[in-house]
This record gives structure tokens, sequence and C-alpha cells, in this order.
């Protein structure tokens, strides 16, 4: 019985719930004996008990979810892998996960993740690495690694993660499962604690493209909470599209091509899943994005910058860690958040306050930003002459633990192929599509503002091509390390 449950994607768990074939209970125990015998590190907190079942009919019919702990939830805890966070217990809950149990999904467990979403590998958490299911000497990616991990290794039939500069989309390539960043704007960002405002985004980590756009479905729409937020334009469909006859597959050779460093597995991979989708009816285009090689170098003054505002409320005053110390303010603040912050928040906030500073603003800042309206203008013609853009997720494979800890440039490039797109404020997607030495390589798919359903349905076809199986990672739990 247990091997039949972790074949079910969500979509058909509730499915046979609502249609009384399973019982929902079971289900939320299932998942939650597994998620507490977690060997990865994915977890940071389990819920000791099943949560009430939903009303009979709810669409989520109670599903177990796994929530990044940069969401609040309130009585629960929410560190956003951070010291100074460490077992604070909101009074709130974030708006997407208030609308996914309003729907009938259950909150199973909080999962880790880098200290407030900085890193791409999930080594930066204040509560430890986690460890990807497919080898555990490797990493999961970052920095919804938790959440990742969790669902790639069947601890987890979904979870939530946030995405600033592919923090949902590369861990999703290196973990073998379905990652979607949604447009800037689409889903609410109240109660997300925040990295960098004008970048982050909620969105779904999953087993398939299916269970991607039934969470998103849940979650989109406008919230009075938060003014970013924007009504999304139509109803959220199921893909069901089995072909690609008349869609435009635009491939950039900024960020395929040997300047992004992509490793030759993933080059194969990316190929053979371009062959699939032409046999699938698709034409593929080369095209370019001619600013794309300096969005990295944009978002690492923008993003830093952001976050050098937004984490100064962490002072040791109204809640989270506090070091004693003499009486005098300012030194409490400075212990505090001496003690409190790992090193690469601490880098990124010294990165993001000399940006700001009076006579570096013009020359850093601002500059960044106008680099960032050139990515924008270079999307949208782009998207006169192909439907969507499709790229490698990630440059490389998962990379052993500690292999990039030392040399932050190194770190800061698995965000290569990423970090356009979330500059731009568009949709993307990553999917599995092969593996490179018994590791996954994702494929991504990037289309305009608020072209969900159409880039699901895509996806999906493809997805159904590929026919890629994540199951051994959850068979087996991943190598020994």
């Amino acid at each position: 019985m247990s091997a039949e449950l972790l074949k079910l994607s969500a979509a058909s768990a509730a499915a046979a719930i609502r249609a009384g074939e399973l019982d929902g209970d079971e289900l939320f125990e299932f998942y939650r004996a597994r998620a507490a015998a977690d060997e990865l590190n994915a977890f940071t907190w389990v819920s000791e008990d099943a949560p009430a079942a939903p009303p009979a009919g709810a669409p989520l019919a109670g599903l177990p979810l796994a929530v990044k702990d940069l969401f609040c939830t309130a009585g629960v805890p929410s560190q956003a892998g951070s010291k100074i966070l460490e077992d604070y217990r909101p009074p709130y809950t974030a708006t997407v996960v208030a609308r996914l149990t309003d729907a009938g999904a259950r909150l199973l467990g909080k999962t880790n993740q880098d200290e407030f979403a900085m890193g791409s590998s999930n080594e930066n958490s204040a509560y430890g690495p986690v460890l990807n299911p497919w080898d555990r000497r490797r990493v999961p990616g970052g920095s919804s690694g938790g959440s990742a991990a969790a669902v790639a290794a069947g601890l987890a039939p979904w979870a939530l993660g946030t995405d600033t500069g592919g923090s949902i989309r590369q861990p999703a390539a290196f973990s073998g499962i379905v990652g979607l960043k949604p447009t800037y704007g689409a889903c609410s960002r109240y109660g997300m604690i925040a990295f960098a405002s004008s970048l982050d985004q909620a969105g779904p980590l999953t087993r398939d493209v299916t269970d991607a756009a039934l969470l998103f479905r849940h979650m989109a729409g406008q919230d009075a909470n938060d003014s970013t937020s924007l009504a999304f334009p139509e109803e959220v469909r199921l893909p069901s599209r089995v072909d690609l006859t008349g869609v435009r597959l635009g491939v950039p050779e900024e960020l395929t091509g040997a300047g992004g460093g992509i490793e030759a597995g993933v080059r194969a991979s990316f190929d053979e899943a371009l062959e699939r989708a032409r046999g699938l009816g698709a034409s593929v285009h080369a095209c370019s994005l001619p600013h794309a090689p300096h969005a990295l170098s944009a978002y690492y003054i923008i993003a830093p910058a952001e976050a050098s505002a937004n984490l100064a409320r962490y002072d040791g005053v109204r809640y989270g860690l506090r070091v004693a110390g003499d009486a005098d303010l300012a030194t409490m603040y400075s212990r505090t958040r001496a003690q409190g912050f790992g090193a690469e928040v601490k880098r990124r906030i010294m990165l993001g306050t000399y940006a700001l500073s009076s006579g570096y603003y013009d020359a850093y800042y601002a500059t960044a930003q106008r680099v960032r309206t050139r990515i924008a203008e270079d999307f949208r013609a782009v998207f006169t002459e192909v439907d969507f853009i499709v790229t490698p997720t990630a440059p490389t494979t998962a990379f052993e633990l500690g292999a990039k800890s030392s040399d932050p440039l190194a770190m800061y490039m698995n965000d290569f192929c990423t970090v356009p797109m979330s500059l731009a404020g568009i949709p993307a997607i990553s999917i599995p599509c092969g593996l490179s030495d018994g590791l996954p390589v994702g494929l991504q798919l990037a289309g305009p503002a608020f072209s969900e359903n159409a880039l699901l349905d895509a996806a999906y076809a493809i997805e159904q091509a590929l026919g890629f199986d994540p199951s051994p990672a959850r068979a087996t739990g991943g190598r020994a390390s």
C-alpha cells in the first residue's frame, strides 16, 4: 500500500479522496511519518498531528503540504533558515498558505532553506545543509532546497517555495522535479519573509506539471495586503496539450552557449529535449537576449540592496534573537546581528549597503536598474518573434557539498540561466529533461507575463514526450553518503 500511495500524484490523490477511494487522514499520516523520519534535513518542523480534515468536496481534499520556512504560519516556527529568527512563531499566516489551506490543503511541515533565501545550494541554513535525495553527497539546490528534496524523496506530495533569482527552478532541476516561478505579482507576497521585494515570488515545487498547475491555481490572485499583487487575467487551467504544433521556441545563444559554462551532459540533455519538442511540432529558432549576460551582475546589486533595507528590521528589539550585553543600544544591535546572521547574509547586506551609499548609488544601483530595464525590453522584443524561451535551467547538475562554499562567484553562476527571467518579472518553469552521469538535468521554459496557462501546456506536452521517471530518487532515498 505504501508503494501505491507514493506513486500517486497530488492531483490523482485528491481525486481519489474526493471519490471516496482513498482516506485523506491515512494519506496525511503516511506522509507525516515519512517527513518525521527525514534523513535529508529537508524539514525544520513537522506537524505532530493531522490538522482537521477540510469539508467534503474541498478541491485539495486534505492533501499534505510542505511549506518553505520563509512563509509565516501562525503559531508554527517560521525562521527563514536564520538563527536570528530561531523559533519565531508569527501571529498570522501568509496569504498563499492561507489560500491553499482554505482550498483544503493541510500543513505537513516547514522546509529547510538557505538563510533568508540567499543561496543556491541550501548550505547557508542556520539549521544545517539539506542533502540531495539522488546523491546525499550533493546539494539539492537553493534556496528552496528543503522543499525540492522533500518532494523528490517522496516526503511530501508537493511543496511551496520562493524564487528571487532562481530559488524554485534551480533546486527543481537539481532534484529532478517541476518548479514554477509565476509572473511577478501573480501571487501575494504578504507573509513571505522578504529578501528582495521587487523580485520575490511564491511558487510550487511538484512531481509533475499537472500538480504545479493545480497548486498554482489556488495560490494566484490579487491580495489587498500586497499592493504589488495583481488579479490573474484568466482561470488557471490544468494542462492538457499533447502536441506543440505552431509553437515557436526561441533558444538564446547568450544563455545556452559556452559563455554560460553549460556542462556537456547538461547540453546533451537540453538538445535531446529540443528534438522531442520538434517531434511534437514545435519550431526552434535562434534568438538573442543581448543584455542577458549582464543580468547576474545587475541582480547581485539590486537584490542585496533590497535585502540590506529589508533585513534592517532584525535588530533584537521586537522579536527574534537578542544578544544580551552593554546597556548601549547600538552595541546590542551589532552583537545581535553579528551572531544572528550567517556569513552569506552579512556579505549581501554589506554589498547592498555599499551599493546604496552616498556617492555610489548612481554608479551601481541606478546602473543596475537601467540594465534591468534593458533586459525586460529584450524579452518583450523576442516574444514578438517566438512564443517561449527555452534554456537549461542550471549550467550544471548538482555539485558536491562544500564544492563552491569558498567561492561566491562560482556559487552565483548557478543562477546564470534563471536570473534574467526574474529581473524581467516573467513566468518560467523547470521540468526534468534527462540525466547526466546519473543526476537530473532541468529544462527551463519562459513566456510573457501572465502566460502561465500556455506555459504549463507547453511544459506538459514536453513532459509527456520525455517520460522522465523520478522514482529512483524516491525508491532508493539516494546513494549512500
